[in-house]
């Protein structure tokens, strides 16, 4: 018998009982308490350019169509017909003007609406037994956009989106906002593993310890510097709102001269000065940290890296987009996006999807060391003396529970940050979890 509880309590004291990383009660919890109503990404605006464009997304079980109508309006609808509830949509993007359900051929505008019901006189008696006016696919209860990213709530009564983000949003504008054109996505490729989909989003909150270990034969081949532990003790540790994320510290210099060290060219540079706000372009210049992964709780992820893309020393830069979708307690299926800012010179964007690809995505090389580790960690945690273990993810506290190093004080963003190792993020992500279990 699960007793919760006691479950909540050792996670806020940063002593996770094994056993949550592979357990179907847990998993029953999760989606009926945290997924039933936090906010999930979905979709990105630049997937649907133009009227009739559609993806297929899904919030766990539930399916929905994420659509520009006609009048190009965005719309996020369950991708289940009023009849006998087939799915509607059966492929996962293309561009139409209707949805036509293959069972019995009810037809819906992209819009949502229902406009064509086969013979309608003759099984319904017309719009006297069936009136089809006012009948739509059912739309996602909440749906709110921010920087072209598309999020749903399944609750109705889902706070604003950008009361939600917080002070996150300062740090996504750092991915998403790097000219007035915004970003454009390219994928996603998709695939599972047999992992809990916790481990990776706790992961890129922050876990820059595992990176001079796990990644080391990243750095031993020459494809990326940064990994090293002293980059990695130099960085910065931020935590805000429901968010939280890793920097690098960039070598002395001005703000062009910082951004040029990771590979942006001059035009991109003045167009993210432009871009970013005083304490946005302030945390590069003058406190010398670049952004690099994070989460967005409770399960979409950034990361912003910039390796050497060939045998010359060229360092590009690349972000990717990435999303842990529950299958079960014991996999996930992974969606990661390779995201570029849409004003980008065409060279860049080439030589940045290179760099992404041998980093990220299913064959990265980061990608494979990571995925070992958790579908490890899974696999351990299913047997019966992991319901004996716990975790520790003290890191950064003294045994009193007290911060080892305080925040950092010369940091222009908004939240908490610490220089140096630490669990801090981790310990963040998972009291936003542990709320979410402990609310009825």
């Amino acid at each position: 018998m699960l007793e919760l509880d006691k479950v909540l309590a050792d996670v806020r004291e940063g002593m996770i009982p094994a056993f949550v990383y592979n357990d179907q009660e847990i998993f029953a919890l999760e989606r009926d308490r945290l997924f039933a109503r936090s906010w999930v990404f979905v979709a990105h605006e630049s997937e649907i350019p133009s009227p009739g464009d559609y993806v297929v997304r899904r919030v766990l079980a539930d399916s929905f169509i994420v659509a520009r109508d006609e009048r190009g309006q965005v719309r996020v609808m369950f991708n289940m017909c009023l009849h006998k509830g087939m799915q509607v949509c059966r492929a996962e993007l293309g561009n139409t003007s209707h949805f036509r359900c293959p069972y019995h051929a009810w037809t819906y505008s992209n819009d949502g609406r229902l406009v064509g019901l086969p013979f309608h006189q003759d099984a319904y008696g017309g719009e006297d037994g069936f009136a089809r006016k006012g009948q739509r696919l059912l739309p996602a209860p909440s749906m709110e956009t921010y920087q072209g990213f598309v999020f749903v709530s399944l609750d109705a009564d889902a706070p604003p989106l950008r009361g939600f983000l917080g002070d996150f949003a300062f740090y996504l504008d750092f991915y998403a906002s790097q000219s007035e054109g915004g970003l454009e996505l390219r994928g996603p490729q998709r695939w599972r593993v047999k992992a809990n989909w916790k481990i990776g989003a706790e992961n890129f909150a922050g876990d820059s310890y595992h990176t001079p270990h796990t990644h080391a034969s990243v750095v031993d081949i020459g494809l990326f510097r940064e990994p090293k532990a002293s980059k990695r003790k130099e960085g910065a540790l931020y935590l805000a709102g429901p968010g939280a994320g890793t920097t690098y510290k960039l070598p002395p210099g001005d703000f062009a001269e910082k951004l040029a060290y990771v590979g942006y060219p001059p035009e991109m540079i003045e167009r993210m000065r432009s871009a970013w706000t005083g304490p946005q372009r302030a945390l590069v210049e003058d406190d010398g940290f670049m952004v690099s992964a994070a989460t967005l709780f409770p399960n979409l992820s950034f990361v912003h890296n910039w390796p050497q893309i060939d045998d010359q020393g060229t360092v590009v830069p690349f972000i990717s987009v990435r999303q842990w979708q529950p299958v079960s307690q014991n996999e996930t299926e992974i969606l990661s996006w390779f995201a570029v800012d849409s004003q980008a010179p065409e060279s860049f964007k080439r030589d940045s999807s290179k760099a992404y690809v041998m980093c990220f995505g299913s064959s990265g090389m980061f990608e494979q060391d990571d995925v070992e580790n958790w579908v490890s960690i899974t696999e351990m945690a299913s047997g019966s003396m992991a319901h004996r273990l716990h975790l520790n993810s003290r890191m950064g506290l003294t045994s009193d529970g007290d911060p080892i190093k305080p925040p950092m004080s010369g940091f222009s963003g908004p939240g908490e940050a610490r220089q140096g190792f630490g669990e801090f993020n981790q310990r963040h992500w998972l009291s936003m979890w542990a709320d979410h279990l402990e609310a009825r």
